[in-house]
Order: C-alpha cells, then sequence, then structure tokens
C-alpha cells in the first residue's frame, strides 16, 4: 500500500532533504526510523530537494507498505524523529501518487526582518535597511511576464530552465518582509538567486530596465548574490487529492 507522510522541519541543521553520504539530511532520519518501524528498509521519496538549511513548513512525501500502518502510527514516529522534524499526516493514497512528479506547483516564501532578533537568528534574513516594496513589486511584474529563469540558476544545473511562475510579490507581515513565488517548478537556488535580485532593485541598484537584461542575458552571473538559505521556507504543495486519496 502507497502513503503520503504531510511534514514540516526546521532545515538548520540539514544538508536539505535528500540523504548524501557524510551529511545528515530529512530523508535519512525518516528512513531510518521507518526501517525501526516495519522491520524492513524503507524507501521514502520527496515532493522535490530543499537545500541545506531551507526550511519546510508543508512537505509532503510517500513510502510504500507491505501491510496497513501499525497502531498511533504517527504518534510512535513523531516520538522516534527528531524535534525539529513533526509529521503532521499520513494518509493512504493511490499507487500512482508520486510526491515530486503528481504536484502541480510548489510555493516558497522568504522571510525578513527589520528588527534583530538572536531568538529568530535561524528562520529570518535581518535586513540592515528597508528596501522599496513598491520597486520590487514592480520588479515581480516583470519576472511574471518570462518563463525563462537561466539568469538565476547554475548553469547545466537542469535539462530547462522554463518554469511556470503563478505567483511573486512582497508583503508585509506583522511587521516583517516576505517574498511570496509559486510556480509549476524551480530551478536549484532560484528563489535565493531572485531574491538577492530583488532586493537590489528595492535598494536602487538596479533598475527594472536592467532587470529585464539580466532575464534576457540567460547568465547567472548577472544577477544578484543568493540570498542565506536560512529565510527560506516551501510552504505549500499543489495536488489534485481527488485523484490520488484513497
Amino acid at each position: 500500500m502507497r502513503y503520503a507522510l504531510e511534514l514540516a522541519y526546521k532545515g538548520t541543521g540539514y544538508r536539505g532533504w535528500q540523504s548524501q553520504k557524510n551529511s545528515t539530511t530529512i530523508q535519512e532520519h525518516i528512513e531510518l526510523q521507518l526501517a525501526r518501524l516495519f522491520q524492513v528498509k524503507t524507501n521514502v521519496l520527496g515532493c522535490g530537494r530543499t537545500d541545506a538549511e531551507v526550511h519546510a513548513s508543508h512537505f509532503i512525501a510517500h513510502f510504500d507498505a507491505v501491510d496497513e500502518l501499525p497502531p498511533r502510527f504517527k504518534f510512535r514516529l513523531n516520538q522516534m524523529l527528531p524535534k525539529d522534524i513533526a509529521i503532521y499526516d499520513v494518509f493512504p493514497v493511490k499507487d500512482n501518487f508520486h510526491a515530486r512528479f503528481s504536484a502541480s506547483y510548489r510555493k516558497y516564501v522568504y522571510k525578513t526582518t527589520f528588527n534583530k532578533n538572536p531568538f529568530r537568528e535561524d528562520e529570518m534574513l535581518f535586513l540592515f535597511k528597508e528596501p522599496s516594496v513598491e520597486l520590487m513589486n514592480q520588479a515581480c511584474k516583470e519576472l511574471l511576464e518570462n518563463n525563462d529563469f537561466a539568469a538565476f540558476s547554475k548553469k547545466g544545473d537542469t535539462k530547462t530552465t522554463l518554469c511556470d511562475l503563478m505567483e511573486a510579490q512582497w508583503i508585509e507581515v506583522n511587521g516583517h518582509l516576505e517574498f511570496h513565488v509559486k510556480a509549476n517548478r524551480f530551478l536549484r537556488n532560484m528563489v535565493r538567486a531572485l531574491v538577492g535580485t530583488l532586493l537590489e532593485v528595492g535598494y536602487g541598484n538596479v533598475s527594472i530596465e536592467r532587470l529585464k537584461e539580466i532575464i534576457e542575458s540567460k547568465d547567472r552571473s548577472h544577477s544578484g548574490k543568493s540570498v542565506a538559505a536560512k529565510g527560506l521556507y516551501l510552504c505549500e504543495v499543489g495536488y489534485n487529492w481527488d485523484e490520488f486519496r484513497k
């Protein structure tokens, strides 16, 4: 039987979602504990890869089990996992469901703050000065008119640099400034490169016309520096659950 996991994690102490040699990852922890529960190696496939220190407030994964889940499965799994990984839900899905390939979109939010706070140092990027939200949102409109984001991705990192961008905007939330972006797919480091470039627009260092040139160049060296991973959260993954839930 195939099951979907809905989970969240604080990425600060991890090298991202996907298992890697000599690195601690989210996938590694979950697979280890599932193996203990089922007494057999159990592979877990996620909705995508998050980079080192990137967080997820909403993440979907799937795994296959020979039998129905044991009683109090979610409670037991949560007890076994580290405190910075939480399982919110587990439910049966059809065999054709795939956490990565069945997703229709993903949404990220990048969180910044103007107030230095040692207790939130791992959760937000501290900005020493306030950028122009108006200018950055003008730049977002320009991004939404394009679909090739090679200028915000490492060269040769993927077969295609085309992305269907559905949302891109900066909003103020409880005194903090957040960048919300949604697309059918994202390139590696794309969101962090976008944020770094948009902040340069907000500070007046990059004009809207220059942003257009950067996009058209399809050259990563022309766009802004990638901001720190600590402010980035995968916050939503879209599926047609009417099609995949049992």
